[in-house]
């Protein structure tokens, strides 16, 4: 049996911003269309100011996980702005696709969820796509539901698709 491979999930740092792009690029630009963002992402240098700012914000993370070879998958939360819904986070997640069935999203979801309990954050939310049905496996397999699907919600080029709406209380 091989020996799993190496990583450590840990906080994005503005040093990071250069793979952070490299690797949405990557996933977003996949044939699945796993990300709404068709291909595109922010530059480098917005890359490094947007960490920064979520480094000084009690109201967001980033999560990155990096292996020896450098960093192969990303969470971003960020804590709902109305007073009605502070309990609540929006959580994204992307892995590298050598990455995938390794762990990597597992370990990422599973820091969203420590964050969250250290900020006060009660329930944790996300969109999938409704094809992309390993990633709705991880989730389910965390114990995140499926609350409703949003009808035609995002637009990837000509095309509206729908979102799956899941969330885990934590």
């Amino acid at each position: 049996m091989s020996e799993r491979p190496r990583f450590h999930v840990r906080k994005a740092e503005p040093g990071d911003a250069a793979e952070l792009v490299e690797l949405a690029l990557a996933v977003g630009s996949e044939p699945e269309g796993w990300l709404v963002t068709n291909g595109t992402w922010r530059s480098v240098s917005d890359e490094r100011r947007y960490v920064r700012a979520i480094r000084r914000s009690k109201a967001a993370a980033v999560l990155v996980a990096e292996a020896p070879e450098g960093i192969v998958g990303r969470l971003s939360l960020s804590r709902d702005p109305h007073p009605a819904s502070r309990h609540v986070a929006d959580l994204g997640l992307m892995v590298a696709a050598d990455w995938r069935r390794r762990g990597v999203g597992r370990a990422l979801m599973l820091g969203a969820e420590e964050w969250a309990r250290s900020a006060g954050v009660r329930k944790l939310e996300l969109h999938v796509l409704p094809y992309n049905e390993a990633a709705i496996a991880l989730y389910e397999s965390l114990g995140y539901e499926r609350e409703g699907v949003r009808r035609n919600h995002y637009r990837r080029g000509a095309d509206l698709v729908d979102a799956v709406l899941m969330a885990k209380e934590v």
